[in-house]
């Protein structure tokens, strides 16, 4: 696949990148090279090789899901300007 001037220009308008007229090859060329790189990358057998999340084969490490400092409440609503009923309360803005 080759991207000329007209495409890399729609590409630009689509994007909503402002490109002069007089660096459109420029930036068609670049299309061209990064198309060029993936299909490199296509033609690489990947047959047997497990997806990874990461270049290093590490596992996070997890800990026990607890609550540490719940229970606050009354204190974290104290700061509110109006509270109603255990929740902040907000005028309506929709209508």
């Amino acid at each position: 696949m080759s991207i000329d001037i007209n495409t890399a220009a729609r590409v630009a308008k689509l994007a909503r990148i402002k490109v002069e007229e007089n660096a459109l090859p420029e930036l068609a060329n670049e299309f061209n090279t990064i198309l060029g790189f993936i299909e490199q990358l296509n033609e690489v057998d990947v047959d047997g090789v497990d997806p990874m999340t990461s270049v290093t084969p590490m596992r996070l490490t997890r800990r026990e899901d607890v609550v540490t400092d719940g229970d606050q409440q009354n204190k974290i609503l104290s700061n509110a300007p109006d509270a109603r009923e255990g929740f902040f309360a907000v005028p309506k803005v929709v209508e």
